[in-house]
This record gives C-alpha cells, structure tokens and sequence, in this order.
C-alpha cells in the first residue's frame, strides 16, 4: 500500500485543522474515546457542534488560541492508500513552517474562506508550492454555507486563482473544490447541498493521486555521515560508509565515484539493517563496502559514475529569509547541505518577491522576515549539489547563525 504526503496550507481560520478533522472523522480514523474528548470540549467551550480542529491542534497554546502553531504529521488511511498530512500554520509568522511541511509532501491543499477569496497568505503558499515543484495542489474553496453556496462565488475565486497560477508559473494540476468542512460537505462524502458541483469529493480526488517517488528514479546521490571500522578480529579488515541514501539507487557490483576525490570503485555489500541486499533505495538508511580501499571520509558523496555531481563555491539560490533581523549584502553564516557544514558569505542580494504582485523587485537592500529573494552565496569549501529542478534533495540548504546557531533561512540552488 502506498503513501501520499500532504501538505495543508491556508490563511488563519480558513479551516485547515477542522478539514483534517473532518477527513479522520469521515474515514472512521479516530476512537470513540478520542471523539467523545473533544465532544465534551467542544460544549465546553460553548460551542453547538463538535469541533473537530481539536483532533490536531495538540498545543495548548493552539487550543487557547485557536490556530495552527506548530507542524503536526496527522496518519491516516483507506482502503486504498495511507495518508501523511502536514498540518501547517496559516498565520504570515509561522511562514517557515509552511515551507518545512511542503517540502516533504507530493501534493499540497490550499484552503480558501469563500467569503474572503483569495488573499496575501493564498498567493504566498501557492508560490511556495511552486517554487518547491508540488506537482498537484487541491484548492479547496471553504465555508460555503456562509456565501449561501453561491456557485458565483465558487466560480469567480477559481477564475482569480487561475490567473494567479499562470503569473506565478505553476506548472503542475490544479483541482478546485467547494466544501463546508465543519459539516463535512465534499470532502469525504458528496454534498447534496451543492448540487451545482459535479466533481469528486476531496477524499475520492485524492484517492486518484498517482504516486511516483520521484527521488528513487533521480541519480543516486549517497552523502557520507560515518565511517565504519570495527575493532575485532573478525572484521578488522572492514570499512563500511554509512548514511541516508538522498535520492536514486545503488546496486551490489555497480562502479560508482566518490566526491570530491573522483576516485573509482565496485559496490562490494549493500547493508540495510544489517542485513545484505543486492539493491538499495532513495530513503533507506545503508551501509556501503567498496572494493577498493578508497580514502573517504564524512561529508564525502558517492554517485554513479555515470551521472556526475555539479561541486561549486558560489552558486544563485532562492532563499526564504525566516529571522526578525533583516537579511543584508555582505552577513557570514554557516551552510548546511546534507551532512557538510560550511562557512557562507552572501555576495549580493538580486531581487525580492513582492507577494502582492507577483513581481521581482530589483535594487534591493535588505530582505525581511518571511520575505522570499534570488540571493548570490559563496561557500569557503566546495560542496557537491545539484540544481534542485534536477534534485530537490541535493539542490537544497538551510543558514544557520552561526552566534545564536538559529536557523535562519532556506534556500534552493537556481543556478552556478
């Protein structure tokens, strides 16, 4: 049975938390137990209905707040497939979040309250999802019973998203979907009170997904994060390269390369689990023996011959600044891709996203919290990357401060 990643998106109060509530409690995902908790909590609070944003929101600050916070991975699933949602913050200041949700996820779904349409927030979590390659976004149009489930209203804030998407150039499959997610009309069964909508329910376009692993049919990219040398008899002659395979895969008797070295050799053993294998997968955490004694050591990558590795000091990227100290020309940070940590100096700051409008500004000087811009960085050693419309996985890094060792931005690699 296969598994769909999902990322949820939207501003404060456009129902995200309430719609996974309402997917678990449709799809019979949650104990009686559990239904009766929040049952109670929700009379409680004064409320008439069973609020079903509890199910999630598991802080008490969210609880006392009612938003979103935190990231929180909600499981699930059907007959069909298992379900991981990412139940991200809509509010502008936990816009981080958003991005770390989505980028672990194939598909994203935006929620859109229909009596406020689309909004700033709406425009910068379908840019994100653009920008980190979602290939299928669900926008789900909520609260239609509070527009009088005026198809008018439905069909305008589809239009407007349309033309949104061509401005921003998402390229990957739009579906819209008008729901009531407090009562459950289309989302996991069809609603009788939108009779106008033809289309399937949330759940059943979801249930459609095809779901391609896209990092196991890339180049097979292996950072190094420990060497093996046990210290016995028995296998004293044994030196063993552990990690997580990033993407692609490897095979017993494949030549491979090592990085930065460009030395050559023969996969001798694949271990996962300490088990042997002939083949290993984007994922799995492996160990590799190679044939030949090859100096490498953590940090190092090894590739198929075939495929190569782009190794740069100074590259373009894509950053999402995410410090209340605004981002400037010229500022030191450390560098994390995969397992090399390096030191980073950003050379020049080339434009910054004006959300509203969808335009690059040029001449800029600063970029500010939740502000997205085209950055130049340049690195004190070489690390080995891909472009990430080649390799999200290895086209990817993160900017720590290296004085408070917060982590301040993200970034992808756009070009050398």
């Amino acid at each position: 049975m296969d598994v769909l990643r999902i990322a949820t998106a939207g501003s404060v109060d456009d129902g995200k938390s309430t719609l996974i509530g309402r997917l678990l409690h449709d799809t019979k995902s949650i104990t009686r137990d559990k239904l009766d908790a929040i049952t109670v909590t929700s009379k409680r609070k004064g409320l008439d209905f069973t609020d079903l944003s509890l199910l999630t929101d598991g802080l008490i600050a969210e609880r006392e707040q009612g938003i979103t916070i935190d990231v929180a991975n909600i499981y699930f699933s059907t007959p069909h497939r298992k379900y991981i949602i990412a139940d991200t913050p809509g509010h502008i200041e936990y816009t981080r979040n958003m991005i770390t949700g989505t980028s672990h996820s194939q598909v994203s779904i935006i929620l859109i309250d229909a009596r406020n349409g689309i909004i700033e927030q709406t425009k910068r979590h379908l840019f994100i999802s653009s920008l980190l390659k979602v290939d299928t976004v669900f926008v789900c149009v909520n609260k239609m019973d509070l527009v009088n489930f005026d198809e008018a209203v439905f069909l305008s804030i589809q239009k407007e998203f349309m033309v949104l998407a061509k401005k921003i150039g998402y390229e990957g499959t739009l579906h819209f979907v008008p729901v009531v997610a407090r009562d459950g009309d289309n989302v996991v069964n069809d609603s009788e009170r939108m009779d106008w909508y033809r289309g399937p329910s949330l759940l059943k376009l979801l249930e459609a997904v095809q779901v391609n692993s896209k990092e196991k049919s890339l180049s097979a990219r292996f950072p190094v994060q420990y060497v093996i040398r046990p210290r016995n008899e028995d296998h004293h002659d044994f030196r063993g390269y552990a990690g997580r395979l990033k993407t692609g895969s490897l095979h017993t008797g494949e030549k491979v390369m090592v990085l930065p070295s460009l030395k050559e050799s023969v996969i001798k053993t694949l271990m996962v689990s300490e088990k042997n294998v002939d083949t290993a997968l984007a994922g799995e955490s492996i160990v590799v023996e190679l044939e030949d004694d090859v100096d490498v050591s953590r940090g190092d990558m090894i590739v198929e011959v075939s495929s190569g590795c782009n190794c740069g000091s100074s590259f373009t990227a894509t950053l999402a600044w995410m410090e209340d100290q605004p981002l400037t020309s010229g500022k030191s940070f450390l560098l994390q891709h995969n397992v090399n940590l390096v030191k980073a100096r950003l050379t020049a700051l080339e434009n910054v996203l004006d959300i509203n409008t969808m335009e690059e500004k040029k001449e800029v000087g600063e970029l500010k919290l939740n502000d997205i811009g085209k950055v130049v960085i340049k690195i004190a050693k070489p690390i080995f990357v891909d472009l990430y419309r080649d390799n999200p996985a290895n086209g990817s890094f993160v900017l720590i401060d290296e004085y408070t060792n917060n982590t301040v931005a993200v970034g992808i690699i756009e070009s050398f």
